[in-house]
């Protein structure tokens, strides 16, 4: 995903906690697709893992070219960075756009499948704040 998003979710509560059924709830086809053991031992498609993992192989190449042109400071420089623009979070149960990291990566122009259809585990559907918060916080 090219937004980092799983910097931004690290923090976060799965949503599946805070529903309303509780522990009795079906299972949500809409979000997560039919359930089958052999979907979840191995990937649906042999291009998934290579997608799954297409930012982070750009950034090692774009670090690798920077190093050569420039020198060893300039990807150590950009990594740092990096680094302190993916800790800027909003709080937890809300959405962090990441918008200094897109600029510093130069996706901030461009239109992805991410700003389109979205990420299923970013909807709408918000968690209790406060129950949140002190996930966050190791108070629970």
């Amino acid at each position: 995903n090219s937004r980092g998003t799983s910097s931004l979710l690290k923090d976060s509560i799965p949503i599946t906690e805070f529903s309303a059924s509780g522990p009795f709830e079906g299972h949500d086809l809409l979000r997560r697709g039919f359930a089958s053991v052999k979907n979840e031992l191995l990937p649906s498609h042999p291009l998934e893992l290579s997608e799954k993992n297409f930012q982070l192989n750009q950034d090692k190449t774009n670090f690798a070219t920077l190093r050569n042109i420039q020198g060893l400071h300039a990807p150590l420089k950009l990594q740092m960075e990096f680094r302190a623009v993916k800790q800027v979070q909003r709080l937890p149960f809300l959405h962090s756009s990441n918008i200094a990291l897109d600029t510093l990566r130069g996706s901030d122009e461009c239109i992805g499948f991410e700003d389109i259809l979205n990420d299923p585990s970013q909807s709408e559907v918000m968690g209790e704040p406060h129950m949140m918060m002190e996930y966050k916080l190791g108070l629970l």
